[in-house]
């Protein structure tokens, strides 16, 4: 058997996982794998112009793809710089496996050049990372990096390779007879017992919400026609989080809108008087609780989820799940059909009554313009001129990302890429870029904010080298919208440091990177600029000015509950908010 060298195995390795695409950014530390990337084929490289911006790009593939998102940086500050991107990657709960490139393994912890302690560093922020420096080991912990990333609650690794551990020379098995640290086994199939309790609390509700978060999108395409089927079943209302929209559709007339501090007030009301909340896949995090002591003060709650670890964290659960989410649910369906259990419609009558009533309030209403776009009228018209073409929806992080969960429709899972858990400013464009690699014929739109862009602007470089149609639906107030909201609303209207004075002309800057800029300012222009950005075959950033006095209804106040929304710019927050609130923003 011939042997090879780490550099040659890495890639070995990753040909055998069916990796097709990697995002990088070469260095010193990891050129010996750059150079056997050169000899071959199989590998598609994507050069980005910052480590952050591979990380990102690499969850937008994996997201919208349900593979695993691969990169590959140098040691030192390309590492570091992939820390934030790793750091959303585990909140979200994306597959990504990293490869850095470390000092040779007798300089390690000499300060050497560009010496980092990125295991260290990132052991915080990942799901499992390696320090190789046993070449035998090499292969055996990139195959382990793969199964862990994919496998349970999906998340990211890091496998730092040292530079000498890359130059030397060992048998390769192949993945079949390497040796794989499989110590982690997530369990996937829950016991029948659980699913029997959880059918029975089903068949005795009056008031049932579905409270459906990303983990059925990370589960797969089946889990997300199973969830469908079984609220056609049950006849109940569902509403998704942020990270869980287009679980099922949001077209659909059981569904009543997202909930949480930006959620309608029908969700937020129904999760409030329910009796029973069904958590699908979600983690109850502080942006959907608000105060946890009077969240959902009267319901029965069962969890389902692949990580125990999120069970009773903040919120106690009474009935608790344990594992896949497409087994869950395929075991409750199919205990249903055995058994023969209808789900009468009128045992829920009244509690659709009653959400009726509070969807009556028209929560997402909001007083339109003739002289002046509205953000929200902007994301209605785009909504209505793409839908037909199904697009492919990234987000940066502020009012353009509640705006767009509100205003957007979601029918097919994996087609919205946000930034949930971390809040990352700057992931929009790299995500949008990672989506459209993974799809190239389809339309990827990043709805972004002004000052969001501007983070990861430099991957329209990125975009431009490889021809990328990504357009950029750029939602332009002149502040960091949520801040200046935040400020206003809970700071004494003190706006300090979120009005943004040097923005650069983005039609300009469009051009410079050799897209197609478009710039409207008046609510008649709407249409014609969203068919334009849709007819041009390249890459475009659009240019949308927006009324930079618009606040994002409905809101909870910081500290507050459910039920203590505030729907428009005529309510107000009443009293101060305390210390503990404005901590809870």
């Amino acid at each position: 058997m011939k042997k090879l060298t780490g550099a040659k195995i890495v890639i070995e390795a990753l040909i055998e996982e069916n990796v097709e695409v990697i995002f990088g950014y070469p260095g010193g530390a990891v050129l010996p794998i750059y150079d056997e990337l050169f000899k071959q084929h199989k590998i598609r490289h994507i050069l980005v112009r910052h480590e952050q911006g591979a990380v990102h790009a690499a969850e937008g593939y994996a997201r919208s793809t349900g593979k695993v998102g691969v990169v590959l940086v140098t040691s030192g500050p390309g590492a570091t710089n992939t820390v934030t991107g790793l750091a959303d990657a585990m909140m979200d709960s994306v597959p990504v496996v990293c490869i850095s490139g470390q000092v040779p393994t007798h300089m390690i912890g000499n300060d050497a050049f560009q010496e980092a302690d990125i295991v260290g560093i990132t052991r915080p922020c990942t799901k499992h990372n390696y320090l190789v420096k046993d070449i035998s080991k090499l292969s055996s912990c990139i195959h382990s990096a793969f199964y862990i990333a994919k496998n349970g609650r999906p998340g990211p690794v890091l496998v730092d390779i040292p530079k000498d551990i890359q130059t030397f020379k060992t048998n390769y098995l192949g993945k079949k007879l390497t040796k794989s640290y499989s110590f982690y086994k997530p369990k996937v199939k829950p016991p029948m017992e659980q699913i029997k309790k959880f059918v029975d609390l089903l068949s005795a509700t009056r008031k049932p919400i579905f409270y459906v978060g990303g983990g059925v999108i990370n589960s797969g395409i089946k889990a997300s026609k199973l969830l469908k089927n079984l609220l056609k079943i049950t006849g109940f209302p569902c509403t998704q989080t942020l990270m869980g929209l287009g679980a099922s559709p949001t077209s659909d007339n059981q569904f009543i809108g997202m909930l949480g501090m930006h959620g309608t007030y029908e969700a937020n009301l129904a999760m409030n008087k329910s009796d029973l909340m069904i958590c699908v896949g979600a983690r109850f995090d502080d942006r959907i609780t608000g105060k946890v002591s009077g969240f959902s003060p009267k319901s029965i709650k069962v969890h389902m989820d692949i990580d125990a670890s999120s069970f009773n964290k903040s919120v106690n659960a009474d009935l608790l799940i344990q594992g896949d989410l497409s087994k869950i649910l395929e075991m409750t369906l199919k205990y249903i059909n055995d058994e023969k259990i209808i789900f009468s419609k009128n045992n829920t009558k009244d509690w659709w009554k009653q959400i009726e009533k509070w969807q009556s309030r028209d929560c997402l209403k909001f007083k339109n313009s003739s002289k002046i776009i509205k953000p929200q009228f902007a994301l209605q018209r785009l909504d209505y001129l793409t839908k037909h073409l199904n697009p492919f929806i990234t987000t940066e992080v502020g009012q353009h990302q509640m705006w767009a969960a509100q205003f957007l429709t979601f029918n097919k899972p994996k087609h919205w890429m946000t930034s949930g858990g971390l809040g990352t400013m700057g992931y929009g464009l790299p995500a949008a870029m990672g989506v459209q690699i993974a799809h190239p014929k389809d339309l990827v739109i990043d709805v972004a904010g002004e000052a969001s862009i501007l983070m990861n602007i430099q991957e329209m470089s990125t975009i431009k080298q490889y021809r990328l149609p990504v357009k950029v639906f750029i939602l332009n107030n002149n502040y960091m919208g949520m801040v200046r909201q935040w400020q206003e609303l809970l700071h004494g209207n003190r706006l300090s440091e979120s009005y943004m004075e040097s923005l650069p002309d983005f039609v300009k800057l469009a051009e410079s990177f050799g897209a197609t800029g478009l710039r409207v300012e008046k609510p008649s222009e709407v249409d014609d600029l969203v068919k334009e950005m849709v007819k041009i075959k390249g890459s475009v950033i659009c240019d949308v000015v927006v009324d930079p006095k618009e606040n994002c209804f409905p809101m909870i106040p910081s500290g507050s509950t459910h039920d203590q929304m505030l729907l428009g710019p005529n309510d107000k927050v009443e009293g101060e908010i305390s210390e503990e609130g404005m901590v809870l923003v």
